[in-house]
């Protein structure tokens, strides 16, 4: 969870106190290179890829998978950001953040596209996207790639690329940045 969201969030309101780092800057530096590749090869290339990272977290990793793709294929793919506040069931308990802003680059019919995230909790914030998307066209298919997959999945929603699987308990929380994964947990101010 970004640390702005962190700070903002109820109840999670708190400051974040890492406990365990998971993995290093060139773990995750392997982790985006072989979701990258994953990407390729179940697509059949890039022709009709779309890559759209989530705010606030998965806007960073889906740059960088971006970068990832185009180093692999020699393809830039398009790439954009999704603002789900508006689409989330628990509207009012989090943050609205007016820097957190939707850009689609291209319309998302007959797309594949592949939404980034950094971290699959619950599921909702997925749910979320797949509701907001509609607005931007009929996609031919849509994946999902995260960087960490912690379990504790509130509905029926499945990565189609994980960086990596962390067992993690409900209380606890999972840090993505570009210096790696942490394990901690947040405490109040």
């Amino acid at each position: 969870m970004a640390e702005r969201e962190r700070a903002l969030a109820p109840p999670y309101g708190g400051l974040f106190v890492p406990r365990t780092k998971v993995m290093d800057p060139d773990d995750v530096k392997r982790a985006i290179w072989r979701m990258a590749h994953e990407i390729i090869e179940r697509n059949h290339g890039t022709d009709r890829v779309v890559l759209i990272g989530l705010q606030t977290g998965g806007v960073p990793i889906g740059g960088r998978l971006a970068e990832a793709v185009d180093s692999v294929s020699g393809v830039m793919v398009p790439i954009g950001s999704l603002d789900v506040a508006f689409y989330r069931d628990d509207i009012g308990l989090r943050p609205v953040l007016p820097e957190a802003a939707t850009h689609i680059p291209v319309d998302l019919t007959g797309k594949t596209v592949v939404l980034v995230d950094d971290v699959l909790f619950t599921g909702r914030t997925v749910r979320a996207a797949l509701n907001a998307l509609s607005d931007y066209g009929r996609a031919r298919a849509v994946q999902l790639a995260v960087m960490v997959d912690r379990g504790h999945r509130e509905l029926p929603i499945r990565p189609d690329y994980v960086g990596k699987n962390l067992p993690t308990r409900r209380d606890e929380m999972v840090d993505v940045s570009e210096e790696g994964v942490v394990l901690g947990d947040v405490m109040p101010r």
